[in-house]
């Protein structure tokens, strides 16, 4: 894929002292299985490549059936504007061992997928963290895919298409694609059962990164180049966090009610709608909500405020001038004029926002998960003490809808 619009466009580069490697990994090539991109710290290696932000064509036409646009029309715009964008990371680069990493598990947002997010997560893997990206297959993903054995006519059939590089030979891809809401169904009822599968992804992700860490030899569906068996015990498993964008902020939720090995979460924008008010009081862990000012509303901002508590330390702040997509990668991709259009930008410059969303995210970590950084520079952040921020949130909450 390419493109002749990228300009001085692009996703920045990673701030912190690592360099950084990423790489796929699919567990079970059935819907049952879990499926991620892992970025990590990595070492320098002589020819590097960076891959592809959007991994494929397919990935596209997802995009287009979520913004209800044609696929035809769209592919050839999206892969105009956004076709030769690269992640700022090594693919498949060798991992380097360096003490052990904290980790991270990132949920992505409602017709997302496992790239989108890859400032955030290029970032925190800089700063010495394992970031497992999950693609999520509950059909809120824009696009993402499985692979079912052929059949015995496929295999005898010398002409049927040839899988790619890195997929398995026995196997044929199958995409899944977005659903939209039915005329008449209950968004509740649809988005609560996505979220508890959710959180059951992010649970087995973890699940598979500490069978990784102590030794468990795994079998990665996708052929890639990385070495796996570096990674064991790599991981520190007693600083494990999750974190989310939107409905993936909704699963931060989800997943630290149902894993206490996450010991906190951070929750970017989060769509409050998908979760049971019965699961609140049955979060015991930290949470850091991290608003734009232009996206939230009274009653998401009420149901965020239930897991308020006198003993454990829940924090709230709102960026200026930034906007719902203000945390995932388009931000970066669009000129002024058209980022503002689409909403895919807000009045501050998003590389701004993105810094003090990433450093405000680390001093929380550093302070719940023990570390020992200096990420605690930023510890005013957390209580939005900071010109571009605003402590609690710019929405007016009634009493009577907490």
């Amino acid at each position: 894929m390419g493109n002749r619009c990228s300009n001085n466009l692009g996703i920045p580069p990673a701030k912190g002292p690592n360099t950084v490697g990423c790489t796929d990994f699919m567990m079970d090539h059935t819907v049952q299985g879990t499926f991620f991109r892992l970025y990590y710290p990595c070492q320098e290696i002589e020819k590097p490549e960076k891959p592809d932000w959007v991994p494929c064509r397919e990935y596209f036409n997802g995009l287009a059936d979520f913004m209800k646009i044609n696929r035809t029309l769209s592919e050839k715009i999206f892969n105009y504007f956004f076709g030769s964008f690269k992640i700022p990371a090594f693919l498949d680069a060798p991992f380097k061992s360096n003490g052990k990493c904290p980790v991270i598990i990132f949920s992505h947002g409602l017709g997302a997928f496992r790239t989108l997010y890859s400032a955030i997560c290029v970032e925190m893997a800089s700063q010495g963290f394992i970031v497992a990206s999950v693609e999520h297959r509950d059909l809120s993903a824009s696009a993402t895919f499985t692979f079912r054995e052929k059949t015995e006519s496929e295999k005898a059939n010398k002409n049927f298409p040839k899988p790619c590089t890195s997929d398995p030979a026995d196997l044929v891809k199958e995409w899944m694609y977005y659903r939209p809401l039915r005329h008449g169904e209950n968004e509740f009822t649809l988005r609560n059962q996505q979220v508890k599968q959710r959180g059951d992804e992010c649970i087995l992700a973890l699940d598979k990164l500490i069978e990784i860490n102590s030794g468990i030899s795994v079998q990665n569906v996708l052929q890639t180049q990385f070495d796996w068996t570096t990674l064991e015990n790599s991981m520190d498993l007693c600083r494990i966090a999750v974190m989310g964008h939107s409905f993936g902020g909704a699963t931060v939720i989800e997943a630290l009610c149902k894993e206490v090995k996450f010991k906190c979460g951070i929750a970017l924008d989060a769509w409050m709608l998908p979760l049971d008010d019965e699961i609140f009081p049955r979060v015991k862990q930290p949470i850091f909500f991290i608003n734009s000012e232009k996206f939230q509303w009274a009653g998401n901002i009420s149901r965020m405020r239930k897991l308020d508590s006198a003993v454990i330390q829940r924090k709230m702040i709102t960026i200026r001038g930034t906007v719902h997509q203000s945390f995932p990668d388009f931000t970066f991709l669009t000129g002024n004029w058209i980022g503002k259009l689409m909403k895919l930008k807000g009045e501050i410059d998003p590389e701004l926002a993105m810094d003090i969303c990433n450093k405000a995210t680390l001093a929380f970590l550093q302070r719940h998960l023990g570390l020992e950084n200096n990420f605690n520079q930023w510890d005013p952040l957390i209580d939005g003490n900071d010109d571009l921020l605003i402590p609690g949130t710019n929405v007016t909450v009634l009493q009577s809808a907490m």
